[in-house]
């Protein structure tokens, strides 16, 4: 998908229209209490009956099992945000469009993971979401090259190439893939809300208002995983510009221990949005349960700014979200499923409003 630059006034009332009806249907509990009892084949003909029909009849004389539902489901999710884009007009167009360039730094970054664990190109390609700027082809090269020092040559010519250059003496020497990840969510927030932040125009203050949001999370998610790593890395140095809960200096203070972390949180703005993350924390010790805990409270504060702007960009934002998380939820259940893992296991991987 490449994205362009497109005239015209935004059209508000009607992608939110569009988007509504889109939300509507989304799995629910009950869907995924259902999805929890099949094996990978009945979770892909369950998927036959839903909006992943078109999907799965397409792929299904190429795939089958978990490889089949994976398709599917990377295929439908950049089908559904490129019809966001063709619905889009004007200024809203250009902030979905921007928005939706965190494809592009996931893609990055799985393609590192992928790397870093000695995984094949096929495998890696597995991960792709298909709904960002780079195309196909490009991230295949990416998948295919045998380094990271390759990956980062590859994407010289992009936003992420100088940061991850620059970041990488900082992985060979701690030997953990924090700075690398880290300079390409740095990359994809800072990109983002560059000018955004200082206009009066209001669908620009409330898409930054959701940035601001965004980012503050991703800085409590990063600065968990530096102080979980062990590793000698300072917090400040990886700490993401335009949010409102951090200074960069906080972070190297507050990274030392976990529980003058969620004080702090606790007496922000946040303090009741991240409250059961917090509990969660406390209670179970638990990163994974912390993050997917941060996961339903950025949904959950996407979804008030929709209810509280109806016609602005927050209905939108609201939705990709869901429906990214809709995805990452039946891939889950289909590779927990396929692994063996018992129904607690795999509920404890979902996350669900």
């Amino acid at each position: 998908m490449s994205i362009k630059e497109t005239e015209g006034t935004s059209n508000y009332e009607y992608v939110t229209a569009r988007v509504r009806t889109r939300r509507a249907k989304l799995f629910d509990e009950e869907d995924y209490r259902k999805l929890l009892r099949m094996g990978p084949g009945e979770i892909s003909r369950y998927m036959e009956e839903t909006e992943y029909e078109t999907e799965v009849n397409a792929l299904g004389a190429r795939y089958s099992g978990v490889d089949l539902i994976e398709y599917s489901l990377n295929r439908n999710l950049a089908k559904h945000f490129e019809d966001l884009l063709r619905w889009a007009d004007g200024r809203l167009y250009t902030l979905v469009a921007r928005y939706l360039r965190k494809f592009d730094a996931w893609n990055v970054k799985t393609v590192i993971r992928g790397i870093y664990s000695g995984a094949d190109a096929e495998t890696i390609a597995e991960d792709f979401i298909y709904a960002g700027e780079f195309d196909r082809q490009f991230l295949d090269r990416l998948a295919e090259t045998g380094s990271i020092e390759e990956v980062i040559e590859l994407l010289d010519r992009t936003r992420y190439g100088e940061p991850l250059a620059d970041a990488s003496a900082d992985y060979e020497e701690s030997g953990v893939l924090v700075p690398l990840e880290n300079a390409v969510d740095r990359t994809y927030y800072e990109g983002l809300i560059g000018g955004v932040d200082a206009t009066e125009n209001r669908a620009n203050q409330l898409y930054a208002e959701f940035l601001r949001a965004e980012i503050d999370f991703r800085n409590v998610r990063n600065v968990l995983r530096i102080a979980r790593s062990g590793a000698d890395i300072d917090p400040e140095e990886y700490f993401i510009e335009g949010g409102d809960l951090f200074r960069a200096s906080d972070l190297a203070q507050l990274s030392g221990s976990i529980d003058e972390l969620a004080a702090f949180i606790r007496d922000s703005t946040y303090g009741d949005d991240l409250s059961d993350a917090l509990d969660e924390l406390e209670r179970a010790d638990s990163l994974i349960g912390f993050e997917h805990a941060l996961d339903v409270a950025l949904l959950e504060y996407a979804d008030r700014l929709s209810h509280v702007f109806p016609l602005s960009i927050c209905p939108v934002l609201s939705y990709i979200l869901a429906k990214e998380r809709e995805v990452e939820n039946i891939r889950a259940i289909a590779r927990g499923r396929e692994a063996g893992l018992s129904q607690d296991e795999i509920e404890n991987e979902l996350v669900v409003l």
